[in-house]
């Protein structure tokens, strides 16, 4: 018995579990062309009396307009700093064939701001920015800090698959699928 896999997959779950999204949206992805998904990451150090930092960015979600074999598997940029993180993301990814045909790109803005609150007190201040300026497009996330990467994969991945539903009726409306 291969008990290597099972301690990747409970290792796996466990940093899963980790990464929340604390703000999330409503807003789907469009069926066709390119959806945009802003957020803030809320990074926590790990460490007892460490900082913790505050980055903003953004992922594209793109779907091809036609499906070829180049395009059958999900492409990833700017995502993963780590050999760790991608492999984690592999795993998922090879347990589900939802992500086919997918291109993600992240694109960071600007560089992360360092705050000595807690990431409680962090998310606190973004949701009161946030609901401030009346902004309901964007997420806020949290994250162990060696997990940056997975936390925009994970918040992407929530997307697809809350979008998913609306996606196929507007394929059927349009006679693409029975």
């Amino acid at each position: 018995m291969d008990f290597d896999h099972f301690d990747k997959e409970q290792f796996f779950h466990a940093v899963w579990e980790t990464i929340r999204i604390e703000r999330g949206v409503k807003q789907g992805l469009f069926t066709f062309g390119e959806s945009q998904l802003p957020y803030f990451l809320v990074l926590d150090s790990m460490e007892e009396g460490k900082t913790v930092s505050i980055s903003q960015g953004e992922v594209r979600i793109t779907r091809p307009t036609i499906i070829t074999p180049e395009t059958s598997h999900p492409e990833f940029q700017n995502f993963f700093e780590n050999q760790q993180e991608e492999g984690m993301v592999e795993f998922l990814i090879a347990r589900t064939a939802g992500f086919s045909h997918l291109k993600f790109h992240n694109q960071k803005k600007g560089d992360a701001k360092i705050v000595s609150d807690s990431v409680e007190e962090a998310v606190a201040k973004l949701n009161k920015q946030l609901d401030k300026e009346d902004e309901e497009s964007v997420a806020i996330l949290s994250a162990p800090a060696d997990f940056a990467g997975l936390a925009i994969f994970k918040y992407a991945a929530d997307r697809v698959v809350e979008s998913t539903p609306g996606n196929v009726q507007e394929l059927r409306e349009r006679g693409f699928l029975p």
